[in-house]
């Protein structure tokens, strides 16, 4: 069982799997707040441009 835990990943996506299992130092974000965020401010834009267009 040892074995099989020690054994390397394939080529191809083992790189890309222990990159995403390490955690990192700093904020942590939920990624909901991510989007809503840059949507809110998209959304105050034009409802300002609609009724503070000349």
């Amino acid at each position: 069982m040892a074995d099989k835990k020690a054994a390397p990943l394939p080529a191809s996506s083992g790189g890309l799997m222990r990159f995403f299992e390490d955690e990192t130092k700093g904020f942590k974000i939920d990624p909901r707040i991510v989007v809503s965020i840059p949507i809110s401010l998209i959304a105050i834009s034009w409802i300002a441009d609609l009724f503070f267009a000349p």
